[in-house]
C-alpha cells in the first residue's frame, strides 16, 4: 500500500471530509515529490496536488497517485481547492496544526469557507513508521555521513578552525553523494564542547574534546550522528566521562523495543549517568524521531509520553556537559523492531585520540 493510499484510508476513519496538507515534508511523504510550493487535498477516494509553473512539469512526471493541477495568478490554489470542495460537498478538512501558522490558518479558513480541524496526529503516526524503502534511504544517508566523517579525520588538528572543518565536512557530504546537509553542522572544541548546540567559529580547534554533530539528506531522508574525539592526551576524568556517556548510550539502546515508552528508554540511559555522579549534567533527552526531518515528533526523554512503534527510527544521544570545561555526546540512529532495535550507525564508538 502506498503512502497516499494509507493517508486516504486514515482520512476515511476520521470525523472530517478531507485532509489539507501544506507542509513541505508532509507533501513529500505523501507524494514522493519535493517542492517549496504546493498543497495537497486528500479525501477517502481521491487526491489532488497543486503547484505552480516552477514545479508543474516535474510534478506531472513524478506523482502518480494524485491529480496534478497548475495554479496561476489567474487561477490561484485557494480558488481551485474551493471549487473541488464544492464539487465534492466537503464541509470540513483536517489540517497540520503543528506547522501551519496562525496567519496561514486564517487565510485558508476564510478563502475556503470550511471548518479546519486539527489532524496532525494522522500524519505523525504514519510518518513515525518507516517502510523498508524508507529505511534503506536512511541507511544510505548514514553511510555517506560516516564516510565523510572518516574522510576529514586526517584534517583535524590545532591548525584548522572549527568553521574550516565544518566546511570540509559539507564538501565531502556532497562529494560522497548527499543531496544536502540535514542540519547545520556542529563543530565545537575545547571548553566550547560543553555547549550541546554550539556553533562553529573562526577559531582554531583547541586541545581537549572536539564534538562533531552532523547529518545529510538523501532523497529527503535524514541522517544524524555525533562523535566526540580528543585532541591530545585525555586525563582520567575525561576518559571516565566519555565511558559513562558510552555506557549510558548502550543501556538506552538495549532498552529499546516496540511498545516501550520513550520515558523508559531515557531512564535506562539517565540512570547510568546519575550513578556515575553526572546526572545534573545530562541536560537533554536520550533521543528524538528522525526521518524526512531531522527532528520528528517521537521522543525518548524524561518527559516523553510516547510509545515507540515497530518501524520507528530514533536517535540515541546521551551526553554530559560540564559547563566551561568540556562536554561529550555520542549519537547513533536506531530502527525499532518488535524484539529490540537495529543500530543503523556503523561508526566505531571507542574514543578517538588525535
Amino acid at each position: 500500500m502506498s503512502k497516499m493510499e494509507k493517508l486516504r484510508l486514515a482520512v476515511a476513519g476520521q470525523g472530517f471530509d478531507a485532509m489539507l496538507v501544506t507542509n513541505p515534508s508532509n507533501r513529500l511523504f505523501a507524494t514522493g515529490f519535493a517542492s517549496s510550493a504546493g498543497a495537497l487535498l486528500i479525501t477517502a477516494n481521491d487526491a489532488w496536488f497543486f503547484t505552480d509553473a516552477r514545479y508543474i512539469e516535474a510534478a506531472e512526471a513524478s506523482i502518480t497517485d494524485a491529480h496534478v493541477l497548475l495554479n496561476t495568478g489567474d487561477d490561484p490554489v485557494h480558488a481551485q481547492i474551493k471549487a473541488l470542495l464544492s464539487e465534492h460537498s466537503i464541509k470540513t478538512a483536517g489540517f497540520e496544526e503543528r506547522t501551519m501558522t496562525v496567519s496561514e490558518h486564517k487565510e485558508w479558513s476564510e478563502k475556503l469557507e470550511i471548518e479546519l480541524v486539527p489532524a496532525q496526529k494522522i500524519i505523525n503516526d504514519l510518518r513515525a513508521v518507516k517502510t523498508p524503502g524508507d529505511l534503506e534511504k536512511m541507511k544510505k544517508a548514514q553511510r555517506i555521513a560516516e564516510k565523510s566523517f572518516e574522510d576529514i579525520l586526517p584534517l583535524i588538528s590545532t591548525d584548522i578552525t572549527e568553521k574550516q572543518l565544518a566546511a570540509e565536512l559539507l564538501y565531502r557530504f556532497l562529494l560522497n553523494g548527499a543531496d544536502d546537509k540535514s542540519f547545520d553542522t556542529i563543530v565545537v572544541s575545547g571548553s566550547k564542547s560543553s555547549m550541546p548546540h554550539g556553533v562553529p567559529e573562526d577559531v582554531r580547534i583547541g586541545p581537549g574534546f572536539l564534538t562533531l554533530d552532523f547529518g545529510v539528506k538523501v532523497d529527503g531522508w535524514c541522517s544524524d550522528t555525533t562523535r566526540t574525539v580528543h585532541i591530545g592526551k585525555p586525563d582520567n576524568e575525561m576518559r571516565r566521562v566519555y565511558n559513562t556517556v558510552l555506557d549510558a548510550q548502550i543501556a538506552g539502546i538495549e532498552a529499546i523495543h516496540a511498545g516501550v515508552s520513550g520515558f523508559e528508554v531515557d531512564a535506562a540511559a539517565r540512570t547510568v549517568i546519575e550513578n556515575a555522579g553526572y546526572g545534573e549534567y545530562f541536560s537533554h533527552g536520550f533521543g528524538h524521531g528522525l526521518g524526512l526531518e531531522v527532528h520528528e515528533p517521537l521522543s525518548a526523554s524524561a518527559k516523553s509520553k510516547d510509545t515507540l512503534p515497530a518501524g520507528a527510527v530514533i536517535s540515541a544521544e546521551p551526553g554530559i556537559y560540564l559547563q566551561g570545561r568540556y562536554g561529550v555526546r555520542i549519537e547513533d540512529v536506531v530502527y525499532v523492531t518488535e524484539g529490540g532495535c537495529e543500530n543503523i550507525t556503523k561508526l566505531a564508538k571507542e574514543l578517538i585520540i588525535l
